[in-house]
């Protein structure tokens, strides 16, 4: 059975795509797709069924990233699904937290930056959505360190 990974953000455009991509490519790069499986969602449902922001696009393709989906929003049953729910910023968290069915799911709960030894355990992916293209840059930057710190964490814990 693989070990399933869901991103969450805010709406899903943005900062839980470009995880998502992020993680994808590493997890090919170390030819674990069928040992690992990720997914992304939002707390808010405002941009369901849409693709990520051309801006989140625009910079995943020029950093060699696909950050690609449809919107959704996370739901009770991915608290079931998913062995790691990574939130990108505190206000998430605590709506992950306040969702999450049981105590195991809400152990199942943390932020993404938490996985990167450079930053502090509390540490937000800052929402780019607001300003200009280099927030979105700075966004990869970001997620790639996460995303290399949680895959570390995942082949540790389940021996992959």
């Amino acid at each position: 059975m693989p070990v399933r990974v869901c991103f969450v953000c805010l709406g899903n455009i943005c900062r839980s795509p470009t995880a998502e991509a992020a993680m994808r490519q590493l997890i090919d790069a170390a030819d674990l797709a069928a040992a690992i499986e990720i997914d992304s969602a939002g707390t808010g449902a405002w941009h369901v069924g849409e693709p990520p922001d051309r801006r989140a696009r625009a910079a995943g393709k020029l950093r060699g990233l696909d950050v690609r989906g449809q919107a959704r929003k996370v739901v009770v049953e991915d608290f079931d699904r998913f062995d790691y729910i990574v939130a990108m910023d505190r206000s998430n968290r605590t709506d992950l937290q306040q969702l999450a069915p049981s105590e195991t799911a809400h152990d199942r709960i943390a932020l993404l930056r938490s996985y990167d030894p450079a930053s502090h355990t509390d540490a937000e992916v800052p929402d780019p959505y607001y300003g200009g293209d280099d927030g979105f840059e700075r966004v990869i930057d970001i997620c790639e360190a996460g995303c290399r710190g949680l895959l570390e964490h995942i082949r540790k814990r389940h021996e992959l």
